[in-house]
């Protein structure tokens, strides 16, 4: 018996160490094939243009240079279109997820009559919608255009969003919800001193979907405010500096450098492309190991029910 146990044990080992190298090589090669993409658009933002036209750059820059960001955070209104952006991201992320949950718990309560029908008429947006010029004719009635509100209000409630933490809501025990009752808390109560606490999971999932969508924004912008520079964002200035560098060639960039002290240097599309590429990923690069934790934690749960 102590023989075999041996021979098990061996193998065991054996076995073990085979599935550790295989999956560690896995995992490394995972991480490279993640990683590269982001680590060679950040080498070409630091690359001079000129060199990185030769080719064969990968994630280290061959020749050091910041006139690429340069380049674009010299552009009129890049700093107040990226304070309009950081507005527009706190704000809407804020009120929309509050409002999403506010909507969310109200259709979770077993014992609201009109779940139902709500639920239905929320999903049903998911499916259809009356279209582009029906909407602009609609926020123009409201006042809308041409003001900060545009970005906020008609995206408020998100019903991916909505149906999510709904469902996260619906998962808890409703013996938490019938103890407040009994001890007289209202609605109101119950939202903020028991829903809202237990959903920080499912908050924080949300948060993040909507904090990237605001983020990244910048057709609403052209719909709504292209003539309203205080207004603009830093995706639509900064995809007017590619549009810009698309048909201008290299006279605007030599101009642009003589004007900084005389050494000319010259963009081109790919290198300007990269540096907003990592302008623009940064701030989310930041935000999200803060809401790692709660990610897949809150994702999974509020998917568990439909």
């Amino acid at each position: 018996m102590g023989v075999i146990r041996k021979i098990v044990g061996k193998r065991r080992g054996v076995d073990d160490l085979i599935f550790d190298t295989i999956n560690v090589t896995f995992m490394l090669l995972l991480v490279v094939v993640m990683l590269y993409p982001m680590l060679n658009t950040l080498a070409i933002s630091l690359n001079e243009a000129t060199d990185t036209v030769r080719g064969g750059l990968h994630i280290l820059p061959r020749s050091f240079t910041t006139y690429n960001y340069a380049h674009v955070f010299n552009e009129a209104q890049i700093i107040q279109a990226g304070i309009i952006s950081v507005l527009r991201t706190v704000v809407g992320t804020g009120l929309g997820v509050f409002a999403s949950a506010m909507v969310a718990y109200t259709i979770s309560r077993p014992h609201f009559f009109l779940k139902k029908f709500i639920t239905l008429a929320f999903v049903l947006t998911m499916y259809m919608n009356a279209g582009l010029i029906p909407t602009y004719l609609l926020n123009r009635e409201l006042g809308l255009i041409g003001s900060f509100w545009v970005y906020i209000i008609p995206g408020l409630i998100g019903v991916f969003n909505l149906i999510v933490i709904r469902s996260f809501i619906e998962g808890l025990p409703e013996t938490i919800f019938e103890s407040a009752r009994m001890d007289g808390a209202g609605e109101f109560v119950q939202f903020f001193r028991i829903a809202l606490p237990l959903a920080v999971p499912v908050i924080a999932t949300v948060s993040l979907f909507v904090a990237v969508g605001q983020w990244n924004q910048w057709f609403d912008v052209f719909i709504y405010n292209s003539s309203i520079p205080e207004l603009s964002t830093l995706q639509y200035e900064l995809m007017k500096v590619l549009q810009s560098t698309n048909t201008s060639g290299g006279s605007a960039a030599d101009s642009f450098s003589r004007s900084l002290g005389g050494q000319v240097e010259v963009v081109t599309p790919q290198s300007i492309r990269a540096a907003m590429t990592v302008v623009v990923s940064i701030p989310i690069i930041m935000v999200y190991p803060f809401l790692q934790k709660y990610f897949v934690k809150g994702l999974t749960l509020g998917g568990v029910k439909g």
